[in-house]
């Protein structure tokens, strides 16, 4: 697109127009910006506009009177494309309110929500983009009608649920076992949905996109041949900017019927918008850490609200905060705000594993599996099962040490040690990426005595290669152990091809991170490990019990999906922990979710902790930790004239991890039992904040967290 034009004739002007730029805080422009035009703009239109000596992606957000505004001075805006349609009334309320919340601007959430291609595109390429989009899928009348299975008593009478009328625009947490079949209820209530209106889409999202492959794959099978080729699209951050702006324009235009996206779909544009499912909805993925740091799922919840469309959040291990507003109502409680169904009992009669502790304590130090653990694993791959092993660290060791000076692998631009990845050699931060090889002597006395602590995958797989090498299989063949992490996934296409030869059945120990434990319908696991969980029965942040409670849930959901009960052995879990005793894993032998939660619960509200209580971080990174510390005590000092009875502010203090990347890094925690009173306390204090900031320049950078998901 060719230079703007920067003065427009008065004759020739319509009117002046509102349009948001993306602007952060900090610069001051936290509004809208007026500009002329020539011809009648819409709220919504995708405009290109000047910006200082830039030229920048706006959004129409209102029309305005002149009053004393003098035409003349302002600059002109000029359309993108008059065949792109506006974004609707109910996007832009759920970007008004995510700013609103979150304590951001419109601008920078509005347009942090668009793909970035369209930045950069002129008129004339956008316009060929549209070409593509333009034409609704068709059905493949060829194509074979997918099988469908009947759904199960408990699939139908959720379904049955679903559709009463009552039931309409309201939000409903699935709670279903991992096995139950809430896919299946997901895809049953999308096709019901979809064929009521030729124009109605369907937003489906999952907490990462790359580990749920299957899902997508059961998305596209199940609806590519029932609406059309290109029905279906994706939208998360590892795709393309070409394939991102396709999508989106596929959406946008009502092509694409189903969006399957990450947390940054929850502001796709779908003008036909009636339903949305969160999968997993427990996941703290959903959580943005950067820029706005939104929660996908509580923005989806919001959106239902808004433009008044069912919500389905899914989950074998809900939220504590989904659980509570799904209470059911009583005497004196009125009860939460969603509805609960629920799902006890896996599909086909297939029995929940046989979950069994053992006591590390009796081991000898060092021990990385005890030996009665690796006959059982033997015995379930000589069967034709599958093991999987979960250790949520990967790398070889988190720590290098010298045995002499006590020497460790510290970062030097982290609070963190650099951890050994033995594949090639290696001390690799896994805060800021630092990497060094490893030394052959200690660089701070000079000995050759140096050791590791702890264990990592790395260390696993090699383990379990070893011991396995000394057995044979009754076929006779090598057994084959797998490891499946970020590090053995970086290659496009890796994660894919190690998926397809665990599904296959070429894998017989299948090592991993958290990684392996959600979103997959392993068919062949026979056994699940859980190598040691201790490290978060004790960990500062509160929310530590419930993320352990979901993942070992989760793990252990992936075992036995296709043994029926009665068979002769039934699939276990086999946990390895010096706290063999700790409620946690009792209720976990159980299944008892509901439990857990309650006890959960009743320890969050005597503590004041969410979901009774709500919370915003502010933090802030300096060189030194003492500016950081500065800036946040000043700016809890001018909080406290404004924060009243309802809002306490609490001193800043160093983060659990102080450094990363050279950056010093505090916060203050703010509480309120009222969200309302946090809310108008955040939206008056922060600006003072802002102003604040100048007098301390020495800060890097600082930010507001609303509903932090780690104190």
């Amino acid at each position: 697109m060719g230079q703007l034009k920067s003065q427009t004739k008065i004759k020739d002007l319509v009117g002046i127009f509102s349009v948001l730029v993306d602007a952060p805080a900090h610069s001051g422009l936290t509004g809208t910006l007026d500009y002329t035009s020539e011809t009648e703009l819409h709220a919504g239109q995708l405009v290109r506009v000047p910006l200082g000596h830039r030229e920048v992606l706006g959004v129409v957000w209102d029309s305005s009177p002149t009053g004393d505004l003098a035409p003349e001075a302002l600059r002109a805006a000029q359309v993108l494309s008059a065949d792109l349609p506006p974004l609707n009334a109910a996007w832009r309320g759920l970007v008004q309110f995510a700013a609103q919340y979150y304590q951001r601007t419109p601008g920078e959430v509005a347009l942090h929500a668009l793909p970035p291609e369209l930045r950069r595109l002129q008129a004339q390429q956008l316009a060929r983009r549209l070409k593509k989009g333009l034409t609704p899928a068709k059905a493949l009348s060829e194509a074979p009608k997918p099988s469908v299975p009947l759904p199960t008593p408990e699939q139908a009478q959720v379904l049955a649920e679903l559709a009463k009328p009552e039931a309409a625009g309201r939000t409903h947490l699935l709670f279903g076992t991992t096995g139950s079949g809430k896919t299946e209820v997901y895809l049953r209530r999308m096709a019901s949905v979809l064929t009521q209106a030729a124009e109605a889409q369907a937003l489906i999202m999952v907490p990462e996109i790359n580990l749920t492959p299957q899902l997508e794959r059961q998305v596209r099978d199940r609806f590519e041949p029932l609406l059309g080729a290109g029905c279906v699209v994706s939208l998360h951050s590892a795709m393309t900017p070409a394939q991102r702006l396709q999508a989106w324009l596929a959406a946008h235009l009502g092509r694409a019927r189903i969006v399957l996206g990450t947390r940054l779909s929850v502001f796709a544009s779908m003008p036909g918008l009636r339903l949305i499912v969160v999968d997993e909805e427990h996941d703290p993925s959903y959580k943005q850490q950067e820029g706005a740091r939104y929660s996908a799922r509580d923005l989806a919840v919001y959106r239902g609200h808004l433009e008044g469309v069912e919500v389905i959040l899914g989950s074998a291990s809900p939220s504590l905060e989904s659980w509570h507003q799904s209470r059911p109502a009583s005497a004196q409680d009125p009860g939460g705000r969603y509805v609960r169904l629920h799902m006890p009992n896996r599909v086909g009669d297939v029995a929940l594993p046989d979950v069994r502790c053992i006591d590390m304590r009796a081991m000898p130090k060092g021990t990385l599996f005890a030996p009665r653990l690796l006959d059982a694993m033997k015995e379930r791959v000589d069967q034709g099962e599958q093991v999987m092993v979960l250790l949520n660290r990967r790398g070889w060791a988190p720590v290098l040490m010298c045995t002499e000076c006590d020497w460790k692998s510290q970062c030097p631009q982290c609070s963190a040690y650099r951890v050994i990845h033995r594949e090639d050699r290696t001390l690799r931060c896994h805060h800021c990426g630092l990497t060094h090889l490893v030394p052959r002597l200690c660089p701070a006395c000079g000995q050759q005595d140096l050791s590791w602590q702890g264990r990592g995958t790395e260390q696993l797989q090699e383990f379990l290669e070893q011991w396995f090498t000394q057995h044979w299989h009754p076929t006779g063949r090598r057994y084959e152990v797998m490891r499946l992490d970020a590090d053995s996934t970086r290659l496009k296409g890796s994660l894919e091809r190690q998926l397809g030869q665990v599904h296959a059945g070429e894998v017989d120990v299948l090592v991993g991170t958290q990684m392996i434990a959600k979103g997959h319908d392993f068919k062949h696991i026979g056994m699940v490990v859980v190598a040691d969980p201790d490290g978060a029965l004790f960990s500062v942040d509160f929310r530590a019990p419930e993320r352990l409670f979901a993942l070992l849930l989760q793990a252990a959901g992936r075992a036995g999906r296709a043994l029926r009960s009665g068979a002769a052995s039934p699939a276990q879990v086999w946990i390895q922990t010096r706290q063999p005793e700790h409620p946690l894993f009792a209720a976990l032998r159980l299944y008892d979710y509901p439990g857990f939660a309650e006890q959960q619960l009743q320890e969050r509200q005597g503590s004041g902790m969410p979901p009774f209580n709500h919370q915003a971080l502010v933090r802030a990174e300096a060189r030194q930790l003492s500016d950081a510390l500065e800036f946040l005590n000043a700016a809890r000092a001018e909080g406290l004239a404004q924060a009243g009875d309802q809002v306490t502010l609490y001193p800043a203090v160093p983060m659990a991890m102080q450094k990363v990347a050279n950056a010093e890094r505090a916060q203050m925690l703010i509480e309120s039992s009222h969200r309302g009173a946090l809310q108008q306390f955040l939206a008056a204090w922060s600006t003072r904040l802002q102003a604040q900031r100048s007098q301390y320049r020495r800060v890097l950078r600082w930010a507001i967290d609303v509903d932090p998901q780690a104190i």
